[in-house]
């Protein structure tokens, strides 16, 4: 499961985070979580990862929160019950998603891509 982003949605830049956890409530395991990834990364990495398994991937933005108000800010966000405008896609959709990238990516790809986050991250944009 992911967000649908409208185009040119400010969210689609943010680092992402995958949790991989069991597709079935009877196993007993915690979840994963990895990231950050850039969008189209973690899209590609969740679908390669449970595209032959049963297991239940989600994909969502990580929010780089720097202090508690900020924090503050968006649990008042959550409950109040407003959106980023967004709507839930499952990754198995039988139509194909616009957002998925084809292939996932290499470990070059990734590791460039966490230094293209870092970089926004400690430039502040």
């Amino acid at each position: 499961m992911t967000l649908h982003l409208p185009p040119g949605s400010p969210v689609a830049d943010l680092p992402w985070i995958i949790t991989i956890g069991a597709l079935d409530d009877e196993e007993e395991w915690e979840p994963l979580v990895c990231g950050p990834y850039e969008r189209p990364h973690a899209l590609a990495l969740a679908q390669a990862v449970v595209a032959d398994e049963d297991l239940m991937a989600v994909v969502e933005p990580l929010l780089p929160l720097a202090d508690a108000d900020a924090i503050r800010a968006e649990i008042e966000l959550a409950r109040s019950g407003q959106d980023i405008d967004t709507t839930a896609t499952d990754l198995d959709a039988e139509e194909p998603l616009r957002t998925t990238p084809g292939r996932p990516p290499s470990e070059a790809e990734v590791r460039a891509g966490f230094a293209r986050i870092a970089a926004k991250l400690t430039s502040g944009g």
